[in-house]
């Protein structure tokens, strides 16, 4: 039995073949919290019948199921590679280094069609028994990416799923040794795209990606269950950069609205000879929207940079995952 709180639940992913068929999960998030529920349309006859004051139960019908909701969690060392693939869309194979156990997983920003996943919760009863809620034809539609003074790498994702089924077998998880990502292994560089420099004076990052996605394909002859949904607009990163005001890097491209390309990397210990542990953010043109320095009091000047991530015209936005991981 498992224990009857949080403490004994569990997450579990598998990438599917076919939009909204459940497949067993074979990896095993550990999450902070998730938000994760099937959501119901119902609606309720209204016919009037002589003497009836309420409405009818047996004339309340369901109309439609989605499932929508995040999951928080620290970005660590391994398991990354199916949640980074469902949001940037690029099918990745990870590519050996050498002929060493470092892999490298580049994930380019592309069109997310045939990306979604299975994700199963368990969720314990007071007795220990733990509930089985499967939901199926998750698409990732947003993640974002933040890190602080002292703090790890945190990560959200948003997600929009299909279904949910409460019928299957609750797999049993498993949890490999894994380490997080955190402030002590991270720089931030801006520049010219492939030679930028190191930032001084940064204490905070937050990056957000939003894939906007028609989610109401709700069609005749489909139970109320929604087709997989397609990209309807632009994709949008944008971010902030907190910092102490050690240079007017920043400051100067806010005031001449250039744009510069902006990496965010995390490296962690060697996996082996010269290849590490590493989270790394590109983001080929980012412009710097707001936040030039103010002076409020005594204190030294903290100014909070909010930019916007652009196209330059060749090179794409992408997430670069270097682990021991052999498969997304």
């Amino acid at each position: 039995m498992a224990i009857g709180s949080g403490l004994g639940g569990q997450l579990g992913i598998v990438a599917e073949s076919t939009y909204g068929t459940y497949v067993a999960p074979t990896r095993f998030l550990e999450f902070t919290k998730e938000s994760l529920v099937l959501k119901k349309t119902t609606e309720q006859s209204a016919g009037v019948a002589a003497g009836r004051l309420m409405a009818l139960s047996a004339r309340r019908v369901l109309t439609q199921k989605e499932v929508a909701g995040s999951i928080d969690m620290e970005v660590t060392n391994s398991g990354m590679g199916l949640l980074l693939q469902a949001l940037m869309g690029t099918t990745v194979t990870p590519a050996q280094q050498e002929s060493t156990a470092a892999y490298l997983q580049t994930h380019n920003l592309a069109d997310s069609w045939g990306k979604f996943l299975t994700i199963q919760k368990g969720v314990p009863l007071t007795t220990g028994t733990v509930t089985d809620k499967s939901f199926v034809g998750c698409k990732v539609v947003g993640a974002e990416f933040s890190c602080e003074v002292g703090g790890m790498l945190m990560s959200s994702w948003e997600i929009d799923g299909r279904d949910c089924s409460e019928s299957q077998s609750l797999a049993s998880a498993s949890y490999p040794s894994r380490r997080p990502f955190h402030f002590g292994q991270m720089a931030v560089k801006t520049g010219t795209f492939d030679s930028e420099a190191a930032l001084d004076g940064v204490r905070k990052v937050s990056i957000k990606i939003e894939r906007p996605m028609a989610t109401d394909r709700f069609y005749a002859g489909a139970s109320g269950l929604k087709a997989q949904p397609i990209a309807n607009d632009l994709v949008k990163i944008t971010g902030t950069i907190e910092t102490d005001y050690v240079a007017t890097t920043l400051d100067d491209l806010h005031t001449s609205d250039a744009a510069t390309s902006l990496v965010w990397e995390f490296v962690g210990p060697t996996i082996e000879t010269s290849y590490a542990e590493t989270f790394r953010i590109t983001l080929p043109a980012i412009k710097i929207d707001e936040a030039p320095p103010v002076i409020d009091g005594f204190e030294v000047i903290k100014p909070s940079y909010s930019f916007t991530a652009l196209y330059d015209g060749t090179n794409p936005a992408s997430i670069e995952y270097m682990s021991t991981d052999t498969a997304v």
